[in-house]
Parts: structure tokens; C-alpha cells; sequence
């Protein structure tokens, strides 16, 4: 296996960290980066592997993460660019930037790769979209492969179609939080216990999604089985339609795609 450096050990970063570990991968095969010393303790006590700072860290490593906020990746390449290993793949988890922009931060010809994982993966239940630099062949992108599938599922895109991805997946669960909330909200207001009404949303929303992919079956086929003509799922869903639910599904997904578009301008 290759030497793996997490770079920002956030909260993406150590999910990423603890589903390698549990998926085969040893504390050798790992070293992290952090700023602050009571983080670098905690993640040292609870995984056993090595924190130190970036350079260090990225000169140990075959593949290097990069997990900071998309405001402080270039400052963060610049720092680790002359210290990265010959041929070392360099991936990114940030929103919005390009691989070309990356590899402008970077020394010339190094392989570059961006990831658009979800919040999800803290529970080993994300899906993360992958997409190549120019010259990150199959071979480097495999071992992204290899690695995000350790907090969930991997789908490799073009990377025109990163942003849009991105709107789906990495902002899609905030949009299902919201419907859950307002799911429990409205059960409460027919007069559920809050506790009742929320266990009642999550377990609805988690069952529904699992009957999707377990299935395999189109949404609309899922739908129309639950909905009796006339019945009382019907009248729901005429409320739904009439309020334009599909609508702002678009315009949410339009939104966070530009926004995607801003962020790596």
C-alpha cells in the first residue's frame, strides 16, 4: 500500500483516516497534518499514527490529501509543492477547484487529482466523485479509487461535470437534513411527541433511501407503489407538486452548482 498524508485532518480527513484503518490499512500507512497540538493529541490517542506538520508529512508520502477550506489550498501547495516526492499524486477534497488550478500551484508535470466527497462518510455511508489531472492516469486514479472507498462509494466523472456533482451529492444531504426537519416539524404540528415525530422522519428517510439502492428500482416506480388512488399519500403529494418541491429541487442544485463555479473561478 501506498504512504497516504491527510493534510487538514478535519472532519472529512479523519473520517477518512478511521475508514482506511478500519478497511485493511495500518498507522504506518498514514501521517497526518494538523495545526493545533490538542487536535494533533486527540488524533494520535485515537488512532495511533503519526502528526506532524505539513512538510513533513508530505515528504513521507506516495499520495498526499489535501483536506483544508478552499481559501487556504494554494497557500497550503505552495508550502508543500517543493517537498513532495518524486511522482507523489497530490488529491484534493475542496470544493470548486480545478485540477488546473492545482497543478498551476504546484511544480510542473506533478499528478493531481479533486474529490467531491459528502458528509455521509463520517458514518462509512458517503459517495465521493472523483476526477483526473492532467497527468493522473488510471493507475494513480485507482488508488483515489481505492482510498475513498473506504467511507463509502466512489463514482469517477469528467470533470465539466464536478460542480454538478457536487450540487447532487455534496450538497444533497443539507437538502435531505432540511426535509427531515421539516418532516419532524410537521408531525409535531398534527401533535407527535418531537422525540416520536423525529425518530419517525429519520427512520422513514433512512428505510426509503436503502429501498432505493437495495432495489435498484427508478424513484417514480418506488413512488407510485406507495401512492393508492384517491389515498392519503396522494393528497400529500399533490400539496408537494402544487408548492413547486421540484422546482426549488432544480433551483437549489442550480445555485450550489454556480456557486461551485465561483469558489474555483
Amino acid at each position: 500500500m501506498s504512504t497516504v498524508a491527510v493534510v487538514g485532518a478535519g472532519a472529512m480527513g479523519e473520517a477518512i483516516v478511521a475508514g482506511m484503518l478500519a478497511k485493511g490499512w495500518t498507522p504506518a500507512d498514514l501521517v497526518l497534518a494538523v495545526r493545533r497540538e490538542e487536535h494533533a493529541v486527540a488524533l494520535r490517542e485515537a488512532y495511533g499514527v503519526e502528526v506532524t506538520d505539513a512538510v513533513s508529512a508530505t515528504a513521507k508520502a506516495d499520495v498526499v490529501l489535501v483536506g483544508v477550506k478552499p481559501v487556504d489550498v494554494p497557500g497550503v501547495l505552495g508550502e508543500i509543492g517543493p517537498h513532495l516526492r518524486p511522482d507523489a499524486l497530490v488529491v484534493s477534497l475542496a470544493v470548486g477547484l480545478t485540477t488546473s488550478a492545482l497543478e498551476a500551484a504546484l511544480p510542473a508535470g506533478t499528478p493531481v487529482a479533486r474529490v467531491m466527497p459528502n458528509t455521509p462518510a463520517q458514518v462509512g455511508a458517503g459517495v465521493s466523485v472523483i476526477s483526473a489531472g492532467t497527468y493522473c492516469d488510471d493507475t494513480r486514479l485507482a488508488v483515489v479509487d481505492e482510498i475513498m472507498s473506504a467511507v463509502g462509494t466512489v463514482v469517477r466523472l469528467p470533470e465539466k461535470l464536478q460542480d454538478a456533482a457536487g450540487a447532487v451529492s455534496g450538497s444533497g444531504p443539507a437538502y435531505v437534513f432540511l426535509a427531515i426537519e421539516a418532516l419532524v416539524e410537521a408531525g409535531v404540528h398534527l401533535g407527535l411527541p418531537r422525540t416520536t415525530s423525529t425518530e419517525l422522519a429519520v427512520q422513514t428517510f433512512a428505510g426509503a433511501a436503502r429501498l432505493a439502492a437495495e432495489t435498484g428500482e427508478h424513484p417514480a416506480v418506488l413512488r407510485e407503489r406507495v401512492t393508492s388512488p384517491g389515498g392519503t399519500t396522494a393528497a400529500g403529494l399533490r400539496q408537494l407538486e402544487e408548492r413547486g418541491l421540484r422546482a426549488a429541487f432544480l433551483a437549489a442544485a442550480e445555485a450550489a452548482r454556480d456557486r461551485s463555479r465561483e469558489i474555483g473561478g
